[in-house]
């Protein structure tokens, strides 16, 4: 049962008997809990709604069109509390942060709800049988982190006794046709090596209906002291990971006609081999996880190179990771040459906030940012990465602002997509 806050104007719900404040009992006989219950069982074009109202129930019936929104709004999105994870992971990030920012950033979320209409992450651990049925039911494919199928290891590396356990969720899932996208952070001597070939083994056992495996790795922050001791991976390590990778996309494109796992970029940045081509990351399925990310920038930006046109004086800076900087220092030079007015500068930013053994883009702060760049040639503009900002605002992840930013090395910072038509229109001044 969940409390209606709203009806949205011209709606099907707005037509019926439906007020703001009533409470949402149930849709054609199915109790309604969270988002999911709603989403599934009012798709329909004919609904039986249970609503109570001072303490009274009362049936109405909706008729509309099938898949169209009933029209109800809800405190929150998924209409109760986000769930929290369960487990306290060897290489859990969040355990690696600094004392002192916001809130929201500690906050770790395992929501299996989240993972179908957000594209999130779930470890399966605070799941139980009552809501693998309805993952079934309801057909919903999610995206899980796996990191080991070695039962034993799984426990250690998420310090969680029933991790092993929940294993078995995985084979019901793919036995009952949902499809899961799969993740593997890849820490050095815990569950690489054999344990990697144990673990990709395992999966082949579940697919087709794997549907691609992302294996990332392991980032170490400098506030690590009291949690496991990991290593960081090496050229070595990380050209070691890469090769067993590669014979198990040979097995499955030959099996099942696609590499299926993939591993990240900055595998191929750490072991200092060559990226791929574009062709190898098949239809990107693993993007979000850093996979191919750089190639399609590249890819994208020679592309727009080509027909793009710029006759002016233009002087920008990119601010970038010790990871990608040499790929965008050669973009910015293509285009710098291209163009006799143009002028591109592109700056890597050392990790001080979180520790230089953090050398991503993304994660780059602010006043990192100012402390590196203040005394640097910016020229017109300074070009940022919209991942240092969090989602849909102008906050970096130490709370600085664009804003604070810009005032503090007195030039317009102007923030891309992970796009390479995107930048290279930012580095030529135009408009998107």
């Amino acid at each position: 049962m969940v409390k209606i806050t709203g009806i949205i104007e011209n709606s099907p719900a707005s037509a019926s008997d439906i007020r703001q404040d009533d409470f949402l009992v149930s849709i054609n006989g199915h109790t309604i809990a969270d988002v999911l219950d709603y989403m599934f069982y009012a798709a329909e074009d004919f609904l039986h709604i249970v609503i109570l109202r001072n303490n009274q129930e009362i049936a109405v019936d909706v008729k509309k069109g099938e898949y169209d929104d009933l029209g109800l709004e809800f405190d929150s999105f998924l209409m109760d509390k986000k769930r929290s994870c369960s487990n306290k992971c060897v290489f859990c990030f969040i355990d690696q942060m600094p004392p002192g920012m916001r809130d929201t950033l500690y906050f770790k979320d395992d929501d299996a709800r989240l993972s179908f209409l957000q594209g999130n992450y779930v470890t399966l651990t605070n799941l139980n049988q009552q809501d693998i049925d309805r993952i079934i039911n309801m057909k919903l494919n999610i995206n899980v982190s796996v990191h080991t199928t070695n039962p034993e290891l799984r426990c250690t590396m998420m310090n969680n006794r029933f991790a092993g356990q929940k294993l078995d969720y995985l084979k019901q899932l793919t036995d009952n046709n949902i499809k899961l996208n799969c993740q593997i952070v890849l820490c050095p001597k815990l569950n690489d090596g054999d344990e990697l070939i144990r673990t990709l083994t395992d999966l082949s056992n579940m697919m087709p209906n794997i549907s691609s495996i992302a294996v990332v790795p392991v980032g170490l922050s400098k506030y690590r002291d009291g949690l496991y001791p990991l290593i960081p991976f090496n050229k070595n390590s990380a050209s070691e990971a890469i090769d067993i990778i590669e014979k198990f996309q040979a097995k499955f494109l030959d099996e099942f006609g696609s590499r299926t796992v993939f591993p990240s970029d900055e595998f191929f940045l750490i072991a200092e081999r060559e990226l791929p081509d574009i062709n190898y990351y098949e239809d990107f399925s693993q993007y979000e996880n850093g996979v191919g990310m750089l190639r399609s920038i590249i890819d994208e930006f020679e592309k727009a190179l080509e027909i793009a046109e710029f006759n002016g004086m233009r002087s920008v800076s990119i601010a970038t990771g010790y990871s990608p900087f040499m790929h965008i220092s050669q973009l910015a030079s293509l285009a710098s040459n291209k163009w006799e007015g143009l002028s591109c500068n592109v700056y890597k930013i050392k990790n001080n906030f979180f520790g230089e053994t953090i050398t991503v883009t993304g994660l780059i702060t602010g006043q990192d940012l100012i402390a590196q760049l203040k005394d640097k040639e910016l020229g017109d503009e300074l070009l940022i990465s919209s991942s240092m900002l969090r989602r849909d605002s102008d906050v970096f992840l130490d709370d600085l602002t664009v804003s604070d930013v810009e005032k503090a090395l007195n030039v317009k910072i102007k923030a891309t997509n992970n796009d390479g038509y995107e930048l290279l229109d930012a580095i030529l001044g135009i408009e998107f």
